[in-house]
Order: structure tokens, then sequence, then C-alpha cells
């Protein structure tokens, strides 16, 4: 099978394709960390490699935000308990067994944290793109997470996206300009075991379903 090309001459064969496959399959939302530290230079690294990210206009609007603090991390934690009781409230009978049996967050383990904002009033990129679609600044900013992500893994390093926060309250907590808003807040670390499975899957709340499903034409 001949090597893809791109229009810049680089080629990528088989084996790189194979272990491009292996990183998607292992690249699972990870809650169970160990605490080693990841070491300043390779998390520079890893956010480096965010940064070639596609961005509408090439703004660029993700804003890094390493949390640090004991205090702020602290206080995402509480408003993580505060949001993921009432999330508990919503369920009955065996869902709401299954929910309380998640680990759904990695804060306390985790050595990193990691905040991204979408700034959405910025002049780079004058506008282009995202005048009919203003949206496409947070979409460009879930674009860099993901190149995040895959470069983490790639290290060996995993990563959890916890979505079970106030963001407004959490905005507050890291005291960022008005005119950004909460995309992702991250944990990462070295994960404890790693798998090819979603933790979902393998714990019965939600199956993988068949790809055809979802794809359409018109």
């Amino acid at each position: 099978m001949p090597h893809a090309r791109t229009d810049a001459g680089a080629e990528f064969g088989p084996d790189f394709r194979h272990d491009l496959d292996r990183l998607f399959a292992l690249r699972r939302d990870v809650r169970r960390f160990r605490t080693d530290p990841i070491d300043a230079d390779l998390l520079e690294t890893i956010l480096h490699r965010a940064e070639s990210s596609p961005s509408v206009g090439n703004s660029q609007p993700w804003r890094w935000v390493e949390v640090r603090s004991p205090r702020r991390r602290g206080q995402i934690r509480e408003n993580f308990a505060r949001c993921n009781s009432d999330a508990l409230d919503g369920y009955a009978g065996e869902r709401a067994r299954l929910y309380a049996g998640l680990k759904l967050a990695g804060l306390d383990d985790a050595p990193v944290h990691l905040a991204v904002f979408t700034e959405h009033e910025l002049p780079q990129g004058h506008g282009l793109g995202r005048a009919t679609m203003p949206e496409t600044l947070d979409y460009s900013t879930v674009a860099a997470v993901t190149s995040l992500w895959l470069a983490a893994r790639s290290h060996g390093v995993g990563l959890g996206w916890l979505s079970i926060l106030d963001a407004a309250a959490a905005h507050r907590t890291l005291e960022v300009p008005d005119t950004w808003s909460l995309t992702a807040y991250l944990c990462l670390g070295y994960p404890k075991t790693t798998t090819d499975v979603p933790e979902l899957e393998r714990v019965g709340w939600q199956e993988r379903t068949d790809p055809k499903a979802r794809r359409f034409s018109r």
C-alpha cells in the first residue's frame, strides 16, 4: 500500500499509522492517577504541541490556567462535590446505584490541574470566520484540548476532562477576565492503569454503539 503523502511531501508509513491508531485507542478519559509529579519541561512540551492546533481565523482563543494554589484547588473540589451530589439526585434505582459508584474526577491525585478558557473578545484573527458562527472560538479551544490530550498520552500522561462543575463558580474561584469562558477543567497525571476500553463501558453505564448509526448523506 502506498504511503500517504501531504502536499509538503511528508510521508507517513504503515508503522506510523499503526502507532497513531493505538494512540487514538489509548486516549481514554483518565480518572485514576498516580501522584507522581509531571516534569515541568514535559508539561511545557505537551502545551507547546497543543499550540499547533487549528483555530478559526488563526485566533488561538484558548487560555491555559495551571491551578497550583491549594486553596483554589480545594474550592474546585467543593464545586465538583456540590454538582456531583445534585447530579446524583437526578437518577433513581439501578442508574443511581451505578452513578454513585462511578469515579468521575481525579482531582485529589492528579498532580496537574489545567483550567482551559476561551477568550471571546480578542483582536487576533480580525473576526475572520466567526461573524456568523461565533461558537467557532469555543470549537477552536476544544480542538486544542484534543491536541493536548493526544500529546500527553504520547508521553504516557493521562488526562481527565471534568465537566461536573459550576462554570460560573469556577470562573470566580480562578479570578480570570470576564471575557473568558470556561471550556474545560483538566486533570493530568500518570494513569494507574492503561486500557483501550472506556471506563463507562466497562462498568455498564453506556456501551459503544454502531458507528453507522451516526452517518448520513443528503
